[in-house]
């Protein structure tokens, strides 16, 4: 078994996560986190680049579902609304629970299913842990939380890790 704590791949954002290839490697269903991953914390709605990812997406046979951590369930809410888009709010990252029920929600098996994160001790080891395609980006912007800057530090290791075996998708 891989290293729970390493990605499958790593990118700088969700734009270096080419929809084509998600659609060959046979992804159906992109589990995304919100905050830092798609946009940064609290950019209530998608910008235009998202919502251009997400239709690109779509023409290829993926569908996008939000998997947030959020504990306001209007953020996560009103931002997949926005985007049309499913999605599960305070979702507990790293339990698999959440993974599941978006999989089982969308009718998608573990082999069809792929999520896109920024920390590894949610959404990677959740998606390891859950037996989905992994995907590390960059967080979008640390600025305001000093406890972001300890985690990313604590988390360096591990995408240094993920960057050095990442092959294209």
């Amino acid at each position: 078994m891989a290293f729970p704590l390493t990605a499958h791949w790593a990118g700088r954002s969700i734009y270096d996560i080419d929809p084509a290839a998600l659609a060959r490697r046979g992804i159906r269903l992109l589990l995304a986190d919100l905050d830092n991953t798609l946009v940064p914390y609290g950019v209530p709605e998608p910008t235009e680049q998202v919502r251009e990812w997400t239709a690109a997406l779509e023409r290829h046979g993926v569908t996008l579902f939000v998997l947030s951590n959020n504990r306001h369930p209007e953020r996560p809410g009103r931002f997949s609304k926005a985007l049309g888009v499913p999605f599960i709010g305070h979702a507990g990252k790293p339990k698999t629970g959440s993974f599941y029920k978006a999989m089982e929600q969308m009718g998608r098996t573990a082999e069809e299913t792929a999520i896109v994160g920024d920390q590894i001790f949610t959404d990677i080891l959740g998606g390891r842990n859950a037996g989905v395609f992994t995907l590390l980006v960059e967080p979008i912007r640390l600025a305001g939380n000093p406890g972001r800057y300890l985690r990313y530090a604590v988390e360096w290791p591990f995408r240094a890790l993920t960057k050095r075996r990442t092959k294209p998708l």
